[in-house]
C-alpha cells in the first residue's frame, strides 16, 4: 500500500497509525482512528483498512469533512471518527481509472483504497472518484449506563501494553459525586481510580483517565487485559468509594 501511494504521489508523507489491530476487528480499528485522527494537520487523508468483507458487495468510500479526508471500506471502521466531524461529502469509489488494474479479490487496501487516498493527496476532486452517497454504515457506540449507585460500561479496546480501555468518559463519571471511585467486575473490586499508573506499586491494578479520554484499567508494569482477564466486551462498573 505504501508503494502504491508513493508511486502515485512521491511527495506523500506516510504516517503509520497502527498495524496492531487484530484481523477483522472493526471496533478496534474504529477506536484507534477515532482517538487519533484529530491530532493530524488539516487536509490529512486518513486511510483505514480493516476489511473482513473484502471482495463482497460492501461499498468502498471516501469522505470529505471540514478538516480531513477519510478513505476505507463502508463497514463502520470510519464511523466513530466521522461521528466527531462535520461531513461535507461522501462518495463511493467506483471510478476504475483511479484503481490499480487488475483489482485483486483479496487486497482492496492495495488496489482500491491506497490509490484513492494517493489521488486525493494530489488534489484530485473527491467527486471524480465515484457517485455521491447520503450515508455510511455506522457502528453503534456502547454508551455507559447508570444503574442505581453505579455506572456500567465495557472494555472497548486493549492497547499494546494490555491496558483495558473502557467507554466511560469524564462526563459520565462527573454525574456521580464522591471522594473517589472504584472499579468492579461481576461485583468483585478490581482497583481504585487514581491519577497515574505509578499511584500503585508495581504489579498492582489501577484505573486512570488515559490519553484517549476514556477510563482505562491498567497494571503498573504489567498487562491488565491478560492478568485481570479483561478482553474487549468485558462489562465493568464504577462506584463511589
Amino acid at each position: 500500500m505504501k508503494g502504491v501511494i508513493l508511486g502515485i504521489n512521491s511527495a506523500a508523507r506516510i504516517v503509520d497509525l497502527t498495524h496492531e489491530i487484530p484481523p477483522g476487528d472493526l471496533r478496534g480499528g474504529a477506536f484507534a482512528l477515532a482517538t487519533s485522527f484529530r491530532f493530524f494537520p488539516k487536509g490529512t487523508v486518513h486511510l483505514a483498512v480493516v476489511d473482513p468483507g473484502v471482495g463482497t458487495a460492501r461499498r468502498a468510500i471516501a469522505v470529505k469533512t471540514s478538516r480531513f479526508f477519510f478513505v476505507g471500506p463502508d463497514n463502520g471502521v470510519l464511523s466513530w471518527a466521522l461521528a466527531r466531524e462535520d461531513i461535507v461529502a461522501i462518495h463511493e469509489l467506483q471510478n476504475t481509472a483511479f484503481f490499480l488494474r487488475p483489482v485483486s479479490r483479496t487486497f482492496h487496501g492495495r488496489d482500491v483504497f491506497a490509490p484513492a487516498a494517493a489521488h486525493l493527496s494530489r488534489g484530485v476532486p473527491l467527486r471524480r472518484l465515484g457517485p455521491a452517497l447520503e450515508e455510511i454504515v455506522r457502528l453503534p457506540w456502547p454508551e455507559p449506563r447508570r444503574a442505581g449507585d453505579q455506572l456500567r460500561g465495557e472494555v472497548v479496546y486493549v492497547d499494546r501494553f494490555g491496558n483495558a480501555i473502557t467507554n466511560i468518559d469524564p462526563g459520565a463519571l462527573g454525574r456521580f459525586s464522591g471522594a473517589g471511585f472504584r472499579v468492579f467486575r461481576q461485583g468483585k473490586r478490581l482497583c481504585d481510580v487514581a491519577e497515574c499508573y505509578a499511584a500503585v506499586a508495581a504489579g498492582h491494578a489501577v484505573a486512570i483517565m488515559g490519553s484517549t479520554g476514556f477510563l482505562e484499567i491498567a497494571v503498573n508494569g504489567g498487562n491488565a487485559s491478560r492478568q485481570l482477564n479483561l478482553p474487549v466486551g468485558t462489562v465493568v462498573s464504577v462506584r463511589c468509594r
